[in-house]
């Protein structure tokens, strides 16, 4: 039997949400969350990348590390255009 660490790669998004239900029209937010293909990440300014990686992570820690999920790691990408995609390693196990 492999023992080999599973693992998922993944990559940060930032989704902004435009609410149209009547009573909460017009309320808009920004999701973070990781996204399965790379085509889907957002590419972020470098002067930006740090604190959403950090939301992320520690939210990540205290929320998302249940079940098989046991931990993440993030390691930037750098884009041709200067900007950086994050990729998120979930260790499950």
């Amino acid at each position: 039997m492999d023992n080999a660490p599973i693992k998922n790669e993944l990559y940060l998004a930032v989704l902004p949400i435009v609410h149209l239900a009547a009573n909460f029209y017009g309320l808009t937010e920004q999701i973070i969350t990781v996204v399965p293909d790379k085509k889907w990440a957002t590419s972020f300014f470098q002067d930006e990348v740090d604190d959403y990686k950090s939301i992320f992570q520690r939210r990540a820690e205290k929320y998302l590390s249940v079940g098989h999920s046991i931990a993440w790691e993030f390691s930037d990408e750098e884009q041709p255009d200067g900007r950086v995609v994050v990729r998120v390693t979930q260790h499950v196990g």
